[in-house]
């Protein structure tokens, strides 16, 4: 196959950015799409330019770090990672846009790479359980119905590679927050916390300058684990509930 490619360039966080265009040949259908970023950065090197800086770890859809817009849409055509994403996906001779996620929450640090220091932030702040130290307990000592964990390890597949914001018009971090909210809530472990989780994950969203959200539900979409549109919905009542119970304290 053979590709004309137009990246996102940009120096640094400070630079202007700009779209660069880059022709490679050779490129196998099976190739995954960072494969074949991989070896437009080979041809770049053996020119003496400057590779093109992109995220990536696991290279196995679990890490949520490969984070592109392709052809305008959060992970590319397909409902999968960018890393998962097979270059079978486009045509011989086509024109591909590469470009980092859009949201002011996420600064571009280099080319394709943002910062999403964000989402650990909204974790921090109550994405967490107390558990008490010493031996692990028993398994099956703290019965959970078959639905609540259900509706827990849905919401556990989130990865947090930020295509919600991405693909979401206001830029809001919502079913990301909400994923991160519910997988904790409905378990009997994430009890203690409950209504501190909400309110402090969601002040801290704001806070990171998240934009509004108005259930346009391009996030869920976007979502290449199929965290639902609901999910928001179950949060947000997560949010009326502790703060009714806050305002009677």
């Amino acid at each position: 196959m053979k590709l004309t490619l137009r990246v996102w360039r940009q120096k640094n966080a400070d630079a202007d950015g700009t779209m660069s265009t880059y022709e490679v040949d050779g490129i196998s259908p099976d190739m995954s799409f960072l494969e074949m970023l991989d070896t437009l950065n080979e041809e770049l090197i053996l020119k003496g330019e400057d590779p093109v800086a992109f995220d990536h770890d696991c290279r196995e859809g679990i890490c949520g770090a490969c984070s592109l817009v392709i052809n305008g849409d959060a992970h590319g055509p397909e409902r999968t990672t960018t890393c998962q994403l097979h270059m079978r996906s486009f045509k011989d001779g086509d024109t591909i846009d590469i470009e980092p996620w859009r949201a002011a929450a996420f600064p571009v640090i280099k080319d394709l790479v943002v910062d999403r220091s964000a989402f650990d932030r909204i974790i921090q702040a109550g994405g967490y359980i107390t558990a008490p130290t010493g031996a692990a307990p028993e398994a099956h000592a703290t019965p959970v119905p078959k639905p609540d964990a259900d509706f827990a390890f849905e919401h556990a597949e989130c990865i947090g590679c930020g295509a919600c914001v991405a693909a979401c018009p206001n830029g809001a971090a919502m079913l990301f927050t909400s994923a991160k909210v519910n997988h904790l809530n409905v378990l009997p472990q994430g009890a203690p916390e409950r209504e501190t989780r909400v309110l402090d994950m969601v002040a801290q969203m704001d806070e990171e300058g998240f934009g509004g959200c108005t259930l346009a539900g391009e996030c869920a979409t976007a979502c290449p684990k199929g965290i639902p549109l609901m999910s928001i919905t179950s949060m947000n009542k997560e949010w009326l509930r502790a703060t009714r119970k806050a305002a009677k304290r």
